[in-house]
């Protein structure tokens, strides 16, 4: 087995440092209070915004709509039924919009504005 010098050890280290992501990412969560018939109460999304999407920690999309002193109602755009008490729940930052274009016309599309007409994607340019 090799030994390492001093000054090596030193080099090993600074690289290290200089290496390290310092990067911090700050998410408002929120934990669920109950759920049913497509609404769910959620405790803790303190700083949400009326209309921001809410993403489940089973990737259900959520609506908040209704923001309380103590807790937000959030309309789920899915159906829901993998969502339990307690589980996780993060903002995401993002109003709902939907996109926009020529397209669109004559598609069928579910409330998030995904194809189900088995046509494939549906290229937009904007989003309202």
């Amino acid at each position: 087995m090799g030994t390492l010098r001093a000054d090596e050890i030193s080099n090993i280290i600074r690289e290290r440092i200089e290496q390290y992501n310092r990067e911090v990412k700050i998410v408002n969560t929120g934990t669920v209070l109950q759920v049913g018939d497509g609404i769910a109460r959620i405790y803790g999304l303190d700083e949400v915004m009326a209309g921001e999407l809410v993403e489940f920690e089973e990737g259900t999309v959520g609506i908040a709509l209704n923001l309380e002193s103590k807790n937000v109602g959030v309309v789920l755009m899915g159906d829901g039924l993998k969502i339990k008490e307690r589980s996780s729940v993060k903002a995401t930052g993002r109003i709902a919009q939907i996109p926009v274009s020529e397209a669109y016309l004559g598609r069928v599309i579910n409330a998030l504005a995904l194809p189900i007409d088995g046509r494939g994607p549906i290229p937009a340019s904007e989003s309202r």
